[in-house]
């Protein structure tokens, strides 16, 4: 097999990416809007009966797949397809019960369904989430396994997966033993964009000057140390005293949500922290760490889409070598 079909089905988002598998290097990429919320509303809008949902699902990936060809100029019938994410929920291509923490980080015993070939995958695999008695994720747990070193059994380590509802998941003994959620990027939308805090802030995706990245480093202090409900209230002071532009509220309202989300980490003296990032979030969540603990020496930086589909590759290698 020297390449395989990565799909990562999120609720609002679709990617899939054609993959190298001896340097689980990404070839070629296709994404779109038609997250799992949307496909899950456009089969019901259809009126299909409920056996049918499975190939309405995957007639949307074989569309991608065909936009997916153009791109990498050669044929991706006949390849193994796999999915994780939200594919596996209650409103995916067909809902997985989710693996009872803890489970091995590795992914040698999480749960997997795997469906038959057909003319355009050589077989499709499903992977699906894990759960505690009060949180639960699904794609994380593939990150997570694509990161995991098996040689590390030992050591406790805390993997921080940020995004509009972060993870945070701690392993101990080669297991995902802990798992707590954070709805960091959502509550940034929504005081952002629908409080009364809309009007004091000035949307800005990247540190465009010093000033701005003050401000964020400001924030992520205060929210450190602050209640959140009470110090969120300084983006409309700043705005109403003149202290802080549009610009520098964004930012600072960035600050203080991030600064609120891991603060708890900075008493986990000589754990490993592994932050699981994309490119967009990865210098707000490293900066924060920075303001909190310049001394730590104990974070490390892993891509999140490489570990998505390193992820995906060591489960897949588990079907093979079960069969």
């Amino acid at each position: 097999m020297e390449n395989f079909l990565s799909c990562d089905w999120g609720v609002t988002s679709f990617r899939l990416r054609l993959v190298d598998t001896q340097r689980l290097e990404i070839i070629a990429e296709e994404r779109s809007n038609e997250g799992i919320a949307k496909t899950f509303e456009a089969w019901k809008q259809g009126g299909r009966a409920e056996k049918d949902r499975a190939g309405f699902y995957l007639e949307i990936i074989r569309a991608h797949v065909d936009a997916l060809q153009k791109k990498a100029s050669c044929n991706l019938h006949q390849l193994p397809l796999i999915l994780s994410g939200m594919a596996s929920s209650s409103i995916g291509i067909i809902e997985l019960p989710y693996k009872e923490m803890p489970f091995s980080a590795d992914g040698s015993d999480l749960e997997l369904r795997v469906m038959g070939n057909d003319n355009v995958f050589d077989e499709v695999v499903i992977v699906s989430g894990a759960k505690t008695t009060r949180e639960v994720m699904r794609g994380e747990e593939t990150q997570l396994v694509g990161c995991f070193d098996s040689e590390k059994d030992g050591e406790e380590m805390i993997f921080v997966f940020p995004g509009t509802h972060s993870k945070h998941v701690l392993v101990k003994g080669g297991k995902a033993v802990d798992l707590k959620t954070y709805m960091t990027g959502e509550f940034f939308r929504l005081l952002s964009e629908k409080s009364i805090l809309s009007t004091s802030i000035q949307a800005r995706e990247h540190f465009g000057a010093n000033e701005h990245r003050k401000s964020f480093e400001d924030g992520v202090r205060t929210g450190a140390k602050t209640n959140l409900l009470q110090s969120s209230f300084q983006i409309r002071t700043n705005d109403l005293f003149g202290t802080m532009t549009g610009e520098e509220n964004y930012f600072y309202l960035s600050g203080l949500l991030i600064g609120t989300e891991i603060k708890e980490l900075m008493a986990s003296n000589n754990v490993k922290i592994t932050l699981v990032c994309n490119q967009e979030l990865a210098p707000f969540y490293e900066a924060a760490f920075n303001v909190l603990n310049p001394q730590n020496s104990t974070l490390a930086i892993i891509d999140a889409d490489g570990a998505a589909v390193k992820g995906q590759y060591k489960i897949y290698q588990r079907v093979l070598n079960e069969k």
